[in-house]
């Protein structure tokens, strides 16, 4: 085989046009209009043909359009402001400096197995990707510390297109890295910077390439280079391709060939976020660099570590947490544990719920919540859901305390705003409303916009909507080499001026996609009423290996094919950002109806709030918290069924009646001046009160308040005084999980054979032997809250109680009361924790002692 030597060329811009080369290699410019409008005047056809990628469109341009563009006074005029606001952006004192005080530096590393950032980025499958996305955007914007962390893949996710009958085919088409706004990270000699991580018992070597967005850094790793072996440089092929063993191998790379890569270019987060599972390993290597280089047990750098990491489900169903077999575990993590000086069954442990069931698979996000301090799932919901699935890590806490938290998603506005509306904002809102989009004072004013203006504003963006819609469904007939008279009546789908409805999403069949269509007559009298027409548009993808996914949407197709729907109902094919933003900023209604509680948050219907469209969903996710009769639509409320056919029956004719006794006949109640004044209520009452709500700059600020300022303070502590209070702790722990069998509540003592009155103190008195433990090691407390009929208590609450007197033979007793708030029927318990001032987490699995 002929040896190749690799070279590259890149546009030799003139010196007046390097701004637009520095703005292009910053995706700053993918969430700033100005700057989009600016690179969309740059050449209009080429912007388009690139699928909006700034590099490859700048490579593409001829000398003589670059002469062109020399000689437009205007148009470089517009970059000089462009550029200038790009500066301001990045030179701006943010809102991290101005109101966080930390006098140690943070720095916040953030993992992902996928980044949705812009269009011409495959780098993402869906709405974890567009999270992790709008995250980094977000922590631009505040000027958060964090660096960003992933994997770049040759292929990307699947492109989708249906073939005649329907049904979903996927193609793979490769991505140019160097015709997209990523750089090679090089060294001092001008050499690609690389890594190598242990996988499956030998040396895999992987480069990294670097991604700016904002003020933000994010790094990925890349496997397909000469230097490893065939199957080695599949590893960063696809996203999510592949079988198990190709997914525990991706996992690796991002967990610990991520820590490497960072370490490689000098970069040392002191916390670390794990978005999902799939980074979890990540852990193990953070500790093995502490035992290293500080000389510490595996037991000290585990505390450090522990304490440090944060860790976010997004997973309400355990089919979706990444689970693998003990022996495949063995094979790729043996090496690590040997450095870390574990034995099998103790690196097995800490993906077990119960860490002596020897059957137990090994599950990646059992590893995060036992590596990490601090834990979240992604709706007040979900919180709900993530606890009950996990509470087998903690068997002896009842469901309300078990300490997952929950931070509700939000949304980059700026990412999805539509043009028009932005100016909107700017003409009516506070200034503030961009760069302090969680305010609701803000917001507040959207009652000053004219309904006139808002509802018009609306309506082009409708207009837009049905355009491109057109536009694509004739692309799409095009491609599957449909007949010239198929492809004609594609301008005649959809109309303009017709209350359209959305629903887009991945095809998972609990999304329920074809629930609108169980009855399809009914369905055919709402959307072809002469007066009152409806349209819907529909958009998504399956999973490449769920046949039950794509036979829905083959479904949805041959009903959109059927001369009765045919200009009602569109499937968009291919779905992605760009049609995602299309449909957020266009649609009237934004339908979501999976079966609850199985969707963890949702973030489309978010966006849609943004743009004035409202939300019909049922009461899952993040609509659970944000419905109130007024600023949209619920289905339901709240009910979950165990019988599935029934459940479909009942929510879909609950969904038609909305839509024929509520929705149409709002939308099309219009006065003399053809406003819906009642329609634009409702729109204003969900700007109001979803936008400061549901943002990701209020996400940002919650993980920040919540999580990471105090894992920062978790690292200050113990890696002070050469890691002495790590030590310590890991000291403590040890000899307090050897006394914990001889620790015992001998006795407890309260008077419960009279009745109390309201605002009166119940005493609780408790009589402990510590064994050879102080009193100062543990945390006595007395739970108590109303009880249930199943005679446990509901939602308890926790009174401290305090030692009365000395130790007298390992005795001691301790005392509190518990307040009558309110009157009922209420139990009491007393229970013991392990205390210690440096712990970051009090619920300790198997360190929990009730009486």
């Amino acid at each position: 085989m002929r040896q190749v030597i690799t070279y590259r060329v890149v546009q030799a811009l003139p010196k007046q046009l390097l701004p637009l080369q520095e703005i292009a290699y910053n995706l700053w410019w993918c969430w700033n209009p100005n700057a989009i409008v600016l690179l969309r005047r740059l050449h209009p056809e080429l912007w388009e043909s690139s699928f909006y990628n700034p590099i490859q469109m700048l490579s593409q341009m001829s000398q003589e359009h670059i002469e062109s563009i020399l000689k437009d006074d205007a148009f470089l005029a517009e970059m000089e402001r462009v550029y200038e606001q790009y500066q301001d952006y990045l030179s701006r004192k943010t809102w991290f400096e101005k109101n966080v005080n930390v006098s140690n530096k943070i720095l916040i590393g953030y993992f992902s197995a996928e980044f949705g950032l812009t269009e011409c980025l495959r780098l993402y499958s869906g709405g974890l990707g567009v999270l992790s996305g709008d995250l980094l955007k977000a922590a631009s914007d505040l000027g958060l510390p964090m660096v960003g962390v992933g994997l770049l893949y040759q292929q990307g996710y699947f492109f989708q297109y249906l073939n005649a009958d329907g049904w979903q085919q996927e193609s793979y088409p490769k991505n140019d890295f160097y015709n997209l706004p990523i750089k090679p990270v090089l060294d001092e000699k001008n050499s690609p910077v690389t890594i190598s991580v242990d996988i499956g018992g030998h040396s895999v070597v992987a480069q990294i390439w670097k991604i700016i967005v904002g003020r933000i850094p994010l790094y990925l790793l890349d496997t397909n280079i000469e230097a490893n072996q065939p199957d080695d440089r599949l590893i960063t092929a696809r996203l999510y391709g592949g079988d198990e063993e190709m997914r525990i191998r991706q996992e690796v790379l991002l967990g610990i060939g991520g820590v490497r890569a960072l370490r490689a270019l000098g970069i040392y987060p002191n916390v670390t976020h794990m978005n999902e599972g799939h980074s979890a390993f990540l852990a193990l290597e953070r500790i093995f660099n502490l035992m290293e280089e500080h000389k510490l047990p595996f037991a000290v750098a585990r505390e450090v570590v522990t304490a440090t990491n944060v860790f976010t489900t997004h997973t309400p169903v355990p089919a979706g947490n990444d689970i693998f077999n003990p022996d495949l575990i063995e094979r790729y993590l043996s090496p690590y544990r040997k450095l870390l000086g574990l034995s099998r069954e103790e690196l097995l442990g800490f993906g077990r719920q119960d860490p002596f069931n020897h059957s137990e698979f090994f599950c990646m996000t059992v590893l995060a919540i036992k590596m990490a301090a601090y834990y979240n799932g992604v709706s007040q919901l979900h919180g709900q859901v993530s606890r009950k699935m996990w509470q087998p890590i903690w068997p002896e806490v009842s469901l309300n305390e078990i300490p997952i938290d929950a931070i509700t998603n939000g949304v980059h506005p700026r990412t999805w705003i539509s043009r028009e509306m932005v100016g909107l904002f700017d003409r009516y809102l506070s200034p503030k409303w961009e760069s302090d989009p969680a305010d609701p004072k803000i917001w507040n004013r959207v009652t000053d916009i004219p309904d006139a203006e808002l509802w018009r504003t609306h309506e082009r963006r409708r207009e837009r909507l049905v355009a491109f819609a057109r536009r694509k469904l004739k692309a799409q007939l095009l491609g599957r080499g449909a007949p010239k008279s198929e492809i004609s009546r594609a301008d005649e789908v959809l109309d303009p001026e017709v209350l359209t409805i959305g629903f887009a999403r991945r095809f998972a069949t609990y999304k329920r996609a074809l629930l609108l269509f169980r009855d399809p007559e009914r369905l055919f009298k709402i959307l072809t009423s002469k007066e009152r027409p409806v349209q819907i548009l529909i958009a998504g993808k399956a999973h490449p290996r769920d046949n039950a996914g794509k036979d829905i949407i083959k479904q949805i197709v041959n009903i959109a094919r059927r001369p009765e729907f045919r200009r009602n109902v569109v499937f968009l094919e291919n779905y992605n950002m760009n049609i995602g933003r299309y449909m957020v900023q266009g649609v009237d209604i934004w339908l979501n109806n999976p079966r609850r509680p199985n969707e963890a948050s949702g973030t489309s219907g978010m966006k849609v709030c943004f743009n004035g469209g409202l939300n019909l969903s049922i009461l899952d996710g993040w609509w659970d918290e944000a419905y109130q009769p007024g600023n949209g639509w619920a289905i339901g409320r709240g009910e979950e069924y165990e019988d599935y056919e029934y459940q479909d029956e009942v929510e879909s004719q609950a969904l038609y009646k909305i839509l024929e006794e509520e929705v149409v006949p709002l939308f099309y109640d219009r006065g003399p001046d053809q406003l819906p004044r009642g329609w634009i209520k409702i729109m204003k009452n969900s700007m109001q009160q979803h936008c400061p709500r549901f943002n990701i700059h209020r996400m940002v600020t919650d993980y920040g308040h919540k999580f990471y300022l105090k894992a920062n303070q978790k690292w200050n502590e113990l890696t002070a005084n050469d890691y002495q209070a790590s030590h310590e702790l890991s000291r403590w722990r040890t000899a307090i999980q050897h006394a914990w069998t001889n620790l015992k509540i001998i006795d407890i003592k309260t008077d419960i054979s009279r009745e109390f009155l309201v605002g009166q103190n119940i005493p609780v008195t408790a009589t402990v032997q510590l064994g050879v433990l102080r009193p100062e090691d543990i945390s006595v407390e007395i739970y108590y809250g109303d009880m249930n009929s199943n005679g446990s208590i509901k939602a308890g609450q926790v009174v401290q109680m305090q030692p009365t007197g000395t130790v007298k033979n390992g005795i001691c007793s301790y005392y509190g009361e518990i307040p009558c708030e309110v009157s009922g029927h209420f139990g009491l318990a007393v229970r013991i924790l392990p205390y210690n001032p440096n712990l970051a987490q009090k619920l300790i699995p198997g360190l929990i002692l009730w009486g």
